[in-house]
């Protein structure tokens, strides 16, 4: 238990030879150079072709090309063919690259989830290396909103980014869409049928000066924060790491929250 008097998170441990542990390492190689967070930054303006991107990272063709490759393998980036700027001859096809959808939130989350988790590693330098990674995307790629993101379930891995002063959460509400945002809100899947309506809602972020809080909203299933409940309308405010419970059971739903820009400690 933490001085907030809050239950440590769990504890994994990774066997060496697990691929995961391997892939992970991988990863994390992939995201500490600073001119391929550069092209992500670039990429998430829209799609661009290898020459105008080597161009505005101030390195070579062939440089850029590897580096968009190695982007390529984790899975952040796709590339379609298109057609590159008129000249006296004509138009000419080029490969151009672009954000897959939802990389920017997957980079976070993919990073957080495992730092969140304590991740006890066998190689000591894995957990440094961790922590600078997240410390280095979040400065360079500026990814400020907190982000939820789902544990289970149909909607497992889902994220919803925090955004404006008051967020909505619960399952969705077929017919009532004019109650709630589907753009801002966190809706979930009809399956957590343990949690009540967003319409109602079950529960609801809160940023009250840059601080936010979850509340539940005298709902039926009620709401758990790492494990401690919440009396219906009271709040807590939420660190890095937490672990929301929407309703308990199979049909409830477990949130991670994810406070972008904060590296848990060791």
């Amino acid at each position: 238990m933490d001085k907030d008097g809050r239950d440590d998170v769990q504890t994994i441990i990774l066997d060496e030879s697990a691929d995961y542990y391997r892939e992970l390492s991988e990863y994390l190689e992939v995201l500490s150079n600073s001119q391929r967070l550069r092209i992500i930054k670039i990429l998430e303006k829209g799609p661009a072709e290898v020459r105008k991107i080597a161009s505005e990272i101030d390195t070579s063709y062939e440089n850029t090309k590897k580096h968009l490759d190695r982007l390529l393998s984790t899975g952040l980036i796709k590339k379609e063919a298109g057609l590159g700027q008129a000249t006296s001859k004509g138009m000419h096809p080029v490969w151009k690259y672009s954000l897959v959808p939802g990389a920017m939130e997957a980079i976070v989350r993919n990073l957080s989830l495992f730092g969140n988790m304590r991740i006890n590693l066998i190689d000591p330098d894995m957990r440094k290396r961790l922590d600078a990674v997240r410390a280095q995307v979040a400065t360079e790629l500026k990814a400020n909103d907190p982000l939820i993101v789902v544990l289970g379930g149909s909607d497992d891995g889902k994220v919803f980014p925090l955004r404006g002063v008051s967020v909505k959460a619960g399952r969705v509400d077929p017919g009532h869409e004019l109650k709630y945002d589907p753009a801002l809100d966190v809706v979930l899947a009809g399956e957590y049928s343990a949690v009540s309506r967003v319409s109602k809602p079950h529960g609801r972020f809160v940023n009250e000066e840059g601080r936010w809080y979850i509340e539940d909203n005298g709902s039926t299933g009620g709401t758990t924060v790492n494990t401690v409940s919440l009396g219906k309308g009271s709040r807590s405010p939420l660190r890095d790491g937490d672990l929301i419970e929407l309703a308990k059971g199979p049909k409830g739903a477990k949130l991670l929250v994810i406070m972008t820009g904060e590296v848990p400690p060791v």
